[in-house]
């Protein structure tokens, strides 16, 4: 097995050993995470009993399309267990989220679950965060000040001359379903991501960002050599 598509699935196929009848939940948004939906769907085409939470509009889709149960998140929280992908994670599980435009409300799913179980192929396991453009959800009222904003804030936390670039969709600037704009941020290499998640979360016009801390409890990782778990060790 060498395509990055099987190893996804892998680690999609290893995470539905965290499911259990009966439970609530989170339903994550991007390309490992839809195909935890197909697997998931096809275990309850054969009598599985649960009811899931979605991220986005498109995986809330996606997964009645395949006979997953969906509930508006206030009515299910707390949820047991969510299962989402990233675009990066590090060893202590700090996880780079947002590529597909859906990072609020994967964190506040994320953060309604008792656990949060990522998956990915081992591409996405890194030394340090920062190699995928880091993703900041802003209101479109006074984007452009808070873009400026954004770039001062980077710029004294160290992180100077930092390309930042607003997300295009298919028709002009790319709008989350909570109809807000996001800027990448090509940091290249994050120093201290708990540190820049807190100078990133002070600025104003900014909705949230990308950087997931302390949010996962387990990573499902999959690659050439097999399927391993990575559990966040207690702090």
């Amino acid at each position: 097995m060498s395509d990055p598509a099987e190893f996804k699935r892998a680690a999609a196929a290893a995470a539905l050993d965290f499911i259990h009848p009966g439970m609530r939940l989170g339903l994550g948004t991007g390309s490992t995470a839809e195909a935890f939906l197909e697997l998931l769907g096809a275990r309850v085409a054969r009598g599985l009993e649960v009811v899931g939470a979605a991220t986005s509009e498109r995986t809330a889709d996606k997964a009645r399309a395949l006979g997953i149960r969906v509930a508006d998140l206030d009515d299910l929280a707390p949820l047991d267990v969510t299962i989402d992908g990233a675009d990066e994670a590090d060893d202590a599980l700090n996880l780079v989220k947002g590529g597909g435009g859906a990072l609020l409300r994967e964190k506040i799913v994320a953060a309604s679950s008792r656990r949060m179980v990522v998956i990915a192929d081992q591409s996405k396991l890194v030394k340090r965060l920062g190699a995928f453009a880091l993703p900041v959800e802003v209101v479109a009222f006074g984007a452009r000040s808070t873009l400026d904003r954004l770039e001062r804030a980077l710029a004294i936390a160290g992180y100077k001359n930092v390309a930042v670039t607003p997300r295009n969709g298919a028709e002009g600037l790319f709008r989350t379903d909570g109809g807000n704009l996001i800027f990448d941020c090509a940091l290249k290499v994050i120093h201290d991501a708990p540190a820049l998640a807190s100078v990133l979360s002070q600025v104003p016009g900014v909705v949230d960002h990308g950087l997931f801390i302390g949010l996962a409890s387990h990573l499902i990782v999959a690659g050439p050599d097999g399927t391993r778990i990575l559990e966040r060790k207690a702090s």
